[in-house]
């Protein structure tokens, strides 16, 4: 379906200008009534999108540029992972074999995982716990050309209270009382993080533990989220119980990681509070993943048995009007029930009732706004990085339009072409 007219291409390079053609424009807006652009065309000059409207326009605004016909493709925005760890390492077999890794191989397992990341359709991540500083390491790559991957914002290691939730790992930083999680927040600000993730309940990956433990005292969590507030950065946490997110809510919490428990009444306040949801509702349902790696029959049973009342948690945030984002938790590209970790997740929450136009919304003009990168990133329009995806099913008609994603721009740069493959 894709066509390249002329020697246009330079797949390792952005072209100075280049205009795509022949594709069906639609991004997040459609949940808010913006109507698909038919028969569109997009100018994008260097990095960024110049021009994006009907085909004749656009083609007089550049008349000698080359071109990318896409065939009639459907043109969305790349899509926004905003629960990714790529040095994850779960209980079991394939998550020792990670632990195990020197500084050296860690970071060039995850190189390759930011690259089929971003090949599989993700253009930006967030990360919410990666090992070692090496994340800070791979965003200067990235950025530097070196390393081929999707925009990075990460919290670098999460801070964990002493024998919390992910405390065995290089991922987390163990911190007690208020004094040492502020220092906690001030050491990841240091290396340069973009928000601050944090612990405050028990989990499915803990093995002494209950998803309902509290594991952060009120001044601690306040401690927290006062200091990154001051320095401008917002605040996530992995939390499970009502009666705690409750409580943090209160307290100012910007975004839930998983939300296992939610309440109609503590969703209501999340919604009031403008506390975002990303639901992971992979984690409670991906017995395939689990078995591929290995992971011990007492933590498959305790997140296969969350899958019901995971559910019914996320139905109630949709219900209260709490804007909720894409995040897989499992690796962003890894390949699971026909499609990437990435899409899976989306149609679970298009399908858990956010439909298809809120699951588009969910995966770009969302979490952009929520990373305060809605200038750079989420939507098709002038001045937004090319960070484009095109797929020949329409995303509004079916989440699963999304599996056919096949070819891929970042920042005006062609990664993926499935046609020019097969040449």
């Amino acid at each position: 379906m894709f066509t390249n007219s002329g020697a246009l291409l330079d797949r390792g390079r952005p072209m100075h200008e280049v205009v795509i053609v022949n594709c069906t424009v639609v991004d997040g807006r459609a949940a808010e009534g913006a109507a698909p652009l038919h028969d569109a065309a997009v100018l994008v000059r260097g990095e960024r999108v110049a021009a994006a409207g009907p085909r004749a326009d656009v083609l007089r605004t550049a008349p000698d540029a080359p071109r990318i016909d896409l065939g009639g493709a459907h043109l969305t925005p790349g899509l926004v992972n905003m629960h990714t760890h790529l040095s994850l390492s779960l209980p079991g077999a394939g998550g020792e074999a990670v632990k195990a890794m020197g500084p050296h191989d860690l970071a060039l397992y995850m190189a390759g995982g930011a690259r089929r990341t971003l090949e599989c359709g993700v253009t930006t991540v967030r990360c919410v716990a990666e090992k070692d500083g090496a994340d800070f390491a791979l965003r200067r790559a990235i950025e530097a050309g070196q390393v081929a991957g999707p925009r990075l914002y990460t919290a670098g290691r999460a801070l964990v209270s002493t024998g919390g939730h992910g405390h065995e790992g290089g991922d987390t930083l163990e911190c007690d009382g208020a004094d040492g999680f502020r220092r906690g927040v001030r050491s990841q600000l240091k290396a340069g993080a973009d928000l601050i993730k944090v612990m405050i309940s028990g989990g499915i990956a803990g093995e002494h533990e209950r998803i309902d433990t509290p594991q952060l005292f009120g001044d601690e969590l306040a401690a927290v989220l006062d200091t990154a507030h001051a320095w401008g950065r917002k605040v996530t946490a992995h939390a499970g119980p009502a009666a705690v997110i409750a409580a943090a809510v209160e307290l100012g919490l910007d975004c839930v990681e998983h939300g296992y428990e939610l309440t109609p009444q503590v969703a209501a306040a999340m919604a009031g509070q403008g506390t975002a949801l990303v639901p992971t509702l992979l984690v409670t349902r991906c017995k395939e993943f689990f078995d591929q790696l290995g992971v011990p029959e007492w933590m498959q049973c305790r997140a296969l048995g969350a899958g019901p009342r995971h559910l019914e948690s996320y139905a109630m945030a949709l219900a209260a009007g709490v804007t909720v984002m894409l995040g897989s938790d499992m690796p962003p590209f890894w390949p699971f029930e026909g499609t990437s970790a990435t899409v899976r997740e989306l149609e679970h929450m298009s399908e858990g009732g956010l439909g298809p136009a809120g699951a588009l919304r969910a995966a770009t003009l969302d979490p952009a706004r929520w990373l305060g990168a809605e200038a750079d990133i989420g939507t098709v329009q002038p001045g937004r990085y090319a960070d484009l995806i095109a797929m020949d099913g329409d995303p509004l008609a079916g989440t699963a339009a999304f599996r056919g994603i096949r070819w891929v721009m970042k920042g005006g740069t062609v990664v993926r072409d499935d046609r020019a493959t097969r040449r």
